[in-house]
């Protein structure tokens, strides 16, 4: 799978084409993006997904939204399911002022354009003007054909990535993992820390994670840490440390492998959160909190075993 940040240079052919976010590659886009594989490959064509970064409405409604999925995060998880390219284009207000009709004639020229598959609410260009019935429109000019997928909901309703950031916000990672269809995941480079942990025999490995991606909120979490090819349970943390630090505001994730005893500083680390165990707790004493570790690490095992 290729994965290219803009459209400049690209020529592709006969592309199967879908258009969107697609944050957190969660069930409803799974089934897009499975459609979209299926048509192309039937006919020995691409399957392509333009997304972008950072989020349109971060740039256009001045939110500072949290993404669940980094655009590396992204192009990784629609490379699962049989994705050929990805482009991931910067959104900028000058892109945000193009017509459908530019945007589209710009897609046929880059990627060959053949067949698009939007989601039911889909819609681009300049004051969202371009949706499905617009497109077909300029699909006919341009030859190019249009297919509109209805959305996928369960119980709660209309599954979607502003949900799904919500239920990771207040913690409740197991129901964020139903609508995802796979388990949240943070990842960065592991690194120093104050290494408190170590001294009192749980020694952590503190995960440097992208400042844009949404945090659960505070408390302990049974994971697994993914080391390259390897995988551990792991006890994480995320939160300010209020034993040892009550005063800290910023928010660290700190994982304790399960059956683990090696140097891992400066490595890349993955933790997928499975279930939320409780919340970060304030000790009166360094042997409450070792107490309350040991419980974590009995519960971690007893939900990922």
């Amino acid at each position: 799978m290729n994965h290219y940040h803009s459209l400049e240079g690209l020529h592709l052919q006969n592309s199967h084409l879908t258009i969107g976010v697609f944050d957190g590659v969660h069930r409803g886009h799974q089934q897009i993006i499975r459609k979209l594989v299926e048509k192309a490959h039937t006919q020995n064509e691409p399957a392509v997904v333009l997304t972008f970064d950072p989020h349109p409405a971060s740039v256009l409604g001045g939110h500072d939204i949290k993404c669940l999925t980094t655009p590396d995060e992204r192009a990784d998880l629609l490379a699962g399911f049989g994705v050929d390219a990805v482009i991931t284009q910067r959104f900028t207000r000058d892109l945000s002022t193009a017509t459908a009709q530019e945007y589209m004639s710009t897609l046929k020229k880059s990627l060959g354009l053949k067949h698009l598959l939007v989601g039911y609410d889909f819609a681009l260009g300049k004051g969202r003007e371009g949706n499905a019935t617009r497109l077909a429109e300029i699909g006919r000019e341009l030859n190019y054909s249009v297919e509109v997928i209805p959305a996928l909901g369960d119980e709660s309703g209309v599954i979607s990535s502003t949900e799904i950031r919500k239920l990771i916000s207040i913690g409740n990672v197991g129901e964020a993992n139903q609508l995802l269809g796979h388990n949240y995941t943070m990842s960065g480079e592991v690194i120093h820390g104050a290494e408190r942990g170590r001294k009192i025999g749980f020694p952590t490995a503190n995960v440097n994670y992208p400042s844009q991606k949404a945090t659960p909120s505070n408390g302990i979490y049974a994971c697994w840490a993914i080391l390259g090819d390897e995988k551990f349970m792991a006890a994480t943390n995320i939160g300010v440390n209020p034993t040892f630090t009550p005063e800290r505001k910023s928010q660290s994730l700190e994982a304790y492998l399960l059956d683990f005893d090696r140097e891992i500083y400066g490595q890349e680390l993955k933790v997928e959160f499975v279930a939320r165990i409780r919340d970060e707790l304030k000790f009166d004493s360094v042997e409450a909190l070792i107490e309350k570790i040991h419980e974590d690490v009995v519960g971690t095992r007893k939900i990922l075993t």
